[in-house]
């Protein structure tokens, strides 16, 4: 019974998890991304599977994924071959695991940067995710992954954020951005935290099960990098076309 669960969940988390390019923005993707990249930045993707609309829906964003950059060659003793620079991310049928550039490639991209880290930091950083690589989730619980049936669900705003995880207990949820929230908490470093009233800069921890794509957008603490913008940008080096 216990074997069959697992095997309608994967099938459902598939599902859930392809992409229907149909669906797709019709936006250019900057192709300067991968060149800008460095170890600890956060890739914010805008997907266009089912559960990406429904993520996208429920945090009122326009990110509905969240990859971290460990660099060239992925994850030291990761099985996985990757090309163009490793990525770990959390999905929803495969579970943690490391991916190539080409993985979010024609997918508009946002690249958020942490600041202030030092080398020892964005080790320990990569080592908690890579860390989580193999990871998987408990699929047998398919009234968790059956809430993502409805396209849109009736959910009042309030509880939006709680509906994305998964309930099963397991390290990783139904969202990537657990998973990078939880290893930037384990250095310390702050996405949105809770500021504690009466003090000056006292924070306390958001529950990394709390925190969604958008949050690394929203925060002041990640630098958002533009790709058409490092090395400067004149613009009047642009040529326009008239329209007829």
């Amino acid at each position: 019974m216990s074997n069959m669960l697992e095997r309608c969940g994967y099938g459902l988390g598939c599902w859930l998890s392809c992409p229907r390019p149909w669906l797709s923005p019709q936006l250019p993707v900057d192709e300067g991304v991968q060149a800008c990249l460095e170890p600890g930045d956060v890739l914010l993707v805008e997907g266009s599977s089912r559960i990406s609309t429904v993520i996208k829906y429920l945090t009122q964003s326009t990110w509905s994924h969240a990859a971290l950059y460990v660099g060239e060659g992925g994850c030291a003793g990761s099985a996985a071959s990757v090309r163009g620079g490793g990525f770990v991310e959390a999905d929803l049928a495969e579970g943690v695991r490391v991916v190539g550039f080409d993985e979010f490639e024609g997918y508009p991209l946002r690249i958020c940067r942490p600041v202030g880290l030092g080398r020892q930091d964005l080790e320990r950083l990569i080592a908690f995710a890579c860390g989580r690589v193999g990871h998987r989730y408990d699929l047998r619980n398919i009234l968790d992954l059956a809430r993502y049936l409805l396209p849109l669900p009736p959910v009042p705003t309030p509880w939006r954020r709680h509906m994305l995880g998964l309930g099963s207990g397991d390290p990783t949820r139904a969202i990537c951005s657990t998973l990078i929230a939880e290893a930037f908490q384990s250095i310390r470093y702050p996405i949105l935290p809770i500021t504690v009233a009466g003090e000056a800069r006292v924070f306390q921890r958001r529950h990394h099960t709390l925190f969604t794509p958008r949050d690394f957008d929203l925060s002041p603490w990640f630098e958002v990098v533009k790709p058409g913008l490092v090395g400067g940008f004149d613009p009047h080096e642009l040529h326009w076309q008239e329209p007829a």
